[in-house]
């Protein structure tokens, strides 16, 4: 696919093998197709490494931070779990929501816990309200213990960001999705994997073996779950779809 954005002309031109499309550049098609592109140059740029929050590395996509946001502060959980920890920054960044809005904590989990990372989430101004649990994410042990932090009748949010891999979020999506409150979210990020693959860091079977198909799947054989883009609670422009490493990502609890 080729894409051309013409400034001058004000239109976005994507080319496939035997297709041609022109959009005006202030459409939703436009700012689609662009935004396609931008995303692509910002995988192999490494965009999302140049983040923190409040002092912490934060290795997501702004985007997909504000978005996820507006979810958080629509749903108000009690807790929300977050699989994967790295530097902290996500961690720490729901903490601070939590914080703002007087209510609800953060329980994050990793296969390591680098004493470095550790040492730092514990030392931060939000530490009280984060729990942080070492083992892997799909270890009965591990899955007992989160359980073990969370109240009967809590409202819960999963975000599941550690190991990518297909099988690894489906047996994630298995173990959690009955912790999940009903109207509330599980949401497996990174599906963007898929539309990268060639890239810096990719594999090839990263075209098949990635979240999204992980969250496809699971909904296709859970009915009480569905994948629902959450409602933007404010939008004057012409924009529709979300710009996000995330595609795909949320799935909702139906009942």
């Amino acid at each position: 696919m080729i894409t051309i954005i013409d400034e001058e002309q004000q239109v976005v031109v994507v080319r496939s093998k035997d297709q041609e499309h022109r959009y005006p550049l202030a459409s939703a098609d436009g700012f689609a197709a662009a935004s396609r592109a931008w995303l692509r140059a910002g995988w192999d740029a490494k965009y999302v490494y140049g983040f923190s929050w409040l002092g912490r590395p934060i290795i997501q996509l702004p985007d997909d931070l504000i978005r996820i946001q507006e979810v958080v502060y629509a749903l108000k959980p009690d807790v929300l779990i977050e699989t994967g920890v790295a530097h902290g920054g996500s961690l720490i960044f729901y903490a601070s929501l939590f914080k703002a809005m007087g209510r609800g904590r953060v329980i994050g989990v990793d296969i390591e816990i680098r004493p470095h990372n550790r040492k730092a989430i514990e030392a931060h101004e939000l530490a009280s309200l984060i729990t942080l649990i070492e083992g892997s994410a799909i270890d009965a042990k591990v899955v007992s213990e989160v359980k073990s932090h969370v109240g009967s009748n809590e409202k819960i949010l999963i975000i599941l960001d550690s190991n990518h891999t297909k099988l690894h979020v489906l047996a994630e999506l298995e173990l959690y999705s009955p912790l999940v409150s009903v109207g509330s979210y599980i949401v497996a990020t990174d599906g963007i994997m898929e539309k990268v693959v060639g890239g810096p860091r990719t594999k090839p079977d990263w075209d098949v073996n990635n979240p999204r198909q992980a969250a496809l799947e699971f909904t296709a054989r859970n009915s009480n779950f569905a994948i629902e883009e959450p409602a933007w609670p404010f939008n004057e422009g012409a924009a529709n779809r979300r710009v996000t490493y995330w595609p795909d990502a949320f799935i909702k609890r139906l009942r």
